[in-house]
């Protein structure tokens, strides 16, 4: 069986290719429709109809007794309805759930306007093939009241015809044809056109300088005679195109219930997986290298842009890209030379909803069409996922999030903020062999200054950051044998806020005698280099650093910290203005350790 489906002015072509159906109760009805979709807003009824009109005929609108509002193609005959749905099905064009319904639910239509679909007859097909080649014809334009269709037994598979060949016009010809055309048609073209990148204003139904510039420049592109007026056969071969497209893609418009989402996928590139909150996975199909995550959780701004925080962290969001977030809502986009990727979302309702769609390279050309059609048509709806909806069996692990690869830098250091602003000061552990230096796994910075003598780098963020807390310093050395509190990210930074350690001061001198460096009684790990050195009045007076002296590895109870008395001088001399201390009182360790996490930053090192 092959049928071709064109817009408007096409020939709509089906040769059936069944062998003996069995009837059943449909043949027992006069006529049915395709229920292709249903929705609960009328005005998401209404895109999704007048979409579906542009790829094939029959398309109706329907108001249910149910309250929902039904896309429907027909009425046909029953042995006819059955062969549309499958034909259709067959190339992707309707979704895989559509289904051969009666009407008896249809209470009242509103598309097309003022039609007359529930009243009586069935809608007509041309040029139906059967054996031996003999034909039942019928004109494109016969009343609903005189259908066509073979009798069972007499389909049979055979080849697909070749296409009619519309007749070609002169400049004047096409305008004249072009006249004809309804509102739906005329967008239909400029919808195709600007599908294929020569179109890029607003869709109106209007052929003004934008549009007949696109239709020249397609016809230019296609060898044809750059008129700017397209023919009668050039309109059918422009939509004939774009249809193919759609199919290959297999672009659908799905309403996950569960996740409160309705948005047009690719279907023929991607195929639902599973529930894993906060995400609704559809995993790639057909080899296509694509993936999408519907966004869906309850919250507020506090979630939203927690999660903002949370997918930086994921492999699916490369390091390369934006990062922008506004007050309701954020934007991710990533590329690396293997893998792309777009996130959005907003806060609707009490909910965070989004999506985020990744794709490997290959892709670039169908993503630059399917992205924009994902946005245009995403659409949030009563429902979110419950944070109990994870797969069963699920095997999670500290690398993963929702089921996903959680990325690692290649090194993780700790640095601590010297002002309001953001600056960051830290071990040059971590600069100059990263390609990108973050700081808290979020924001990039730029290295401003460092002195390799002393082992310190200052990172300015690309961006205004508002640190909670800042290094206050004491401009005499810390007393001897005093107690201190050390904060850092130990176990390899793989918590989210800095851990306090807390001894005492041993020497104010290094192994060697350095004046610029104190001995500490604590035990730090490699990661908390770079991390501040406090007094128990909460004030710095020390830099955490690495924890080897020319190759030899220091006892585990034993670490080095540079004297903030002298760090002063070398930071006001880089430009930093500092805050110098003032007298305070002791603190208790509970206070000391939460005034030490709000200056401490975890500083990343991403190739």
């Amino acid at each position: 069986m092959a049928m071709r489906f064109f817009q408007g002015i096409l020939t709509l072509t089906f040769v059936a290719a069944f062998g003996l159906l069995s009837a059943g109760a449909a043949m027992a009805q006069d006529r049915v429709w395709v229920q292709i979709e249903a929705h609960p807003n009328l005005g998401i009824a209404e895109q999704r109809v007048r979409a579906y009109s542009q790829l094939v005929e029959n398309v109706n609108g329907f108001r249910a007794v149910t309250g929902l509002y039904a896309v429907a193609l027909g009425p046909y005959e029953p042995i006819v309805g059955q062969q549309v749905m499958q034909q259709l099905l067959g190339q992707g064009l309707i979704p895989r759930d559509s289904f051969l319904e009666d009407g008896d639910l249809y209470a009242t239509q509103f598309f097309p306007v003022a039609s007359t679909a529930l009243q009586g007859g069935t809608a007509s097909v041309t040029e139906v093939t059967v054996e031996g080649g003999a034909q039942n014809e019928a004109p494109v334009d016969a009343p609903v009241d005189a259908p066509v269709a073979p009798p069972l037994e007499a389909i049979v598979v055979v080849a697909e015809p070749d296409p009619i060949l519309l007749p070609d016009e002169t400049p004047q010809e096409a305008r004249q044809s072009e006249r004809a055309l309804t509102r739906e048609q005329r967008d239909a073209l400029q919808i195709a056109l600007q599908w294929f990148g020569f179109y890029n204003s607003t869709i109106d139904g209007a052929f003004g300088p934008g549009t007949r510039g696109a239709m020249q420049a397609y016809q230019d592109s296609r060898g044809m005679e750059p008129s700017g007026i397209l023919t009668t056969r050039q309109r059918a071969q422009l939509l004939g195109e774009y249809q193919g497209e759609l199919a290959a893609l297999g672009i659908r418009n799905v309403l996950d219930q569960r996740a409160g989402v309705q948005i047009d996928l690719p279907m023929a590139m991607v195929g639902f997986d599973s529930y894993n909150f906060p995400f609704a996975q559809y995993e790639e199909i057909n080899d296509s290298g694509v993936r999408v995550l519907l966004i869906s959780q309850p919250g507020d701004r506090a979630t939203l842009f927690g999660l903002y925080e949370i997918m930086q962290t994921l492999d699916i969001v490369p390091l390369d890209g934006i990062r922008e977030r506004q007050g309701d809502s954020f934007l991710l986009t990533g590329q690396s030379a293997n893998l792309r990727s777009h996130t959005e979302a907003r806060l609707v309702g009490g909910a965070v909803k989004g999506f985020t769609l990744i794709w490997e390279p290959s892709a670039d050309a169908q993503i630059e069409r399917v992205l924009p059609i994902m946005q245009a048509s995403f659409a949030a709806v009563d429902g979110a996922l419950d944070p109990a909806s994870v797969p069963e069996g699920l095997d999670e692990s500290i690398d993963m999030v929702s089921g996903l690869s959680v990325r690692r830098p290649d090194l993780v250091r700790t640095g601590f903020f010297l002002d309001a602003r953001g600056t960051v000061l830290t071990t040059t552990e971590v600069v100059g062999q990263c390609d990108q230096v973050l700081i808290d796994n979020a924001y990039e910075s730029t290295l401003s200054f460092r002195d390799d003598a002393l082992g310190i780098a200052i990172l300015t963020p690309t961006q205004q950051l508002a640190p909670l807390g800042f290094a206050q310093f004491a401009e005499q050395p810390g007393r001897l044998r005093a107690d201190i509190a050390v904060a850092g990210f130990p176990f390899g930074g793989a918590l989210s806020a800095a851990s306090t350690s807390f001894g005492r001061l041993a020497d104010l001198r290094g192994v060697n005698g350095e004046e610029t460096v104190q001995r500490l009684d604590v035990a730090t790990a490699d990661t908390e280099a770079g991390g501040p050195v406090l007094d128990i009045t909460g004030n710095v007076i020390g830099m955490v650093l690495p924890g080897n002296i020319g190759g030899r590895t220091l006892p585990e109870e034993v670490t080095l910290a540079l004297r903030g008395d002298h760090l002063i001088a070398v930071l006001q001399q880089a430009g930093v203005t500092l805050t110098l201390a003032q007298p305070a009182g002791a603190m208790n360790r509970e206070n000391l350790s939460r005034e030490a996490a709000d200056m401490t930053v975890r500083v990343s090192c991403w190739n």
